[in-house]
């Protein structure tokens, strides 16, 4: 999973006001009355694998859709923006300053629920423990650093604070803590069942952020306003499919193995089964889950962080009535 998630402003994004009128999602519409659209992927991963079932499922209903693979949520971004892309899914920060911006983005579904915590070695129970210690983040701008400043912030007890240090991602921020470089860190549930699956030393959760956050949402779908106008039955053809699949894993996990194995062939997928387990358990995978409340709970942590100016409400961030048809 992507532990990097920035929350800092992009720069690049400025020009994004500059294109606010562009429209279309890059969609046409076919003689017979489908839509051929483009769908933005963001390295692929077992989040991603529910999306692309979905993509399947709206070619099958006779639409045309393409889809590309890109680095950085941010470049898929400007594409939104630009008209090039139709529906893309990732990290909800750029989308949102985008949207403050006025690009014509809107938010129309999650993509996955928070799954970070703060994981560290055996007898540390407190934000007080973790005092002076060595914590891993991966970068000053991450959302998962946002939530744990937050956390230590107002857990931690006066002149108290860890020793946060920079070292990378969260499969290697967990290594790191396996091999007793850092005491702590924010770890997704991901990489927690593959260290707590091969055996190594069992880790104590200090907090999760899925029950102290509940109403952030770190990765959304959302679409080029002109194409959700413009190609309505195919944006909702798409959404009701992503609901669907995000059901089918709910009924069972190994669903989400099935597809791993078809759309991420090439990655060891060894743990998939337990991670998937986790998911499920944890009810991470629920598409319709955005309300106005929740967002707007998602709005105002990203205030908090200083990524976006206070002001921005749900309903300028987003579109629900694609998850309300799905439900």
């Amino acid at each position: 999973m992507r532990a990097g998630t920035h929350v800092k402003r992009i720069a690049a994004l400025a020009v994004l006001s500059a294109v606010a009128a562009c429209g279309g999602g890059g969609a046409g519409t076919n003689a017979d009355g489908t839509s051929s659209f483009t769908v933005a992927v963001i390295e692929p991963d077992l989040t991603t694998v529910p999306i692309l079932a979905a993509v399947d499922a709206v070619r099958q209903a006779g639409h045309q859709v393409k889809v590309v693979e890109l680095a950085e949520p941010e470049l898929a971004i400007e594409g939104l923006a630009k008209g090039d892309y139709a529906i893309s899914a990732e990290a909800t920060s750029p989308a949102l300053i985008a949207i403050e911006q006025d690009a014509p983005i809107k938010i129309i579904a999650d993509v996955i629920g928070n799954q970070w915590a703060i994981y560290s070695k055996p007898g540390i129970s407190s934000c007080d423990d973790l005092s002076g210690r060595p914590f891993g983040i991966f970068s000053e701008g991450a959302v998962a650093t946002a939530m744990a400043k937050e956390w230590v912030g107002a857990q931690c007890g006066a002149g108290k604070r860890p020793d946060y240090l920079t070292i990378g991602g969260s499969d290697v921020r967990a290594q790191a803590l396996v091999a007793g470089q850092i005491d702590a860190t924010p770890l997704e549930i991901s990489d927690v069942a593959v260290l707590e699956s091969s055996g190594k030393e069992k880790f104590t959760q200090v907090v999760d952020f899925g029950k102290t956050l509940p109403d952030l949402h770190p990765q959304t779908v959302y679409a080029n306003a002109g194409f959700l106008t413009e190609h309505k039955a195919a944006a909702q053809a798409f959404v009701t499919a992503l609901v669907r699949e995000h059901a089918k894993i709910n009924a069972d996990p190994r669903y989400l193995v099935s597809l791993a194995a078809k759309y991420l062939p090439d990655e060891d997928t060894g743990h998939v089964a337990e991670i998937a387990e986790r998911y499920v358990k944890a009810k991470l995978f629920d598409a319709p889950a955005l309300t106005e409340q929740n967002l707007q709970g998602t709005i105002d942590f990203f205030v908090r962080a200083g990524v976006i100016k206070q002001g921005m409400t749900a309903k300028d961030a987003a579109d629900l009535s694609f998850i309300k048809a799905a439900a």
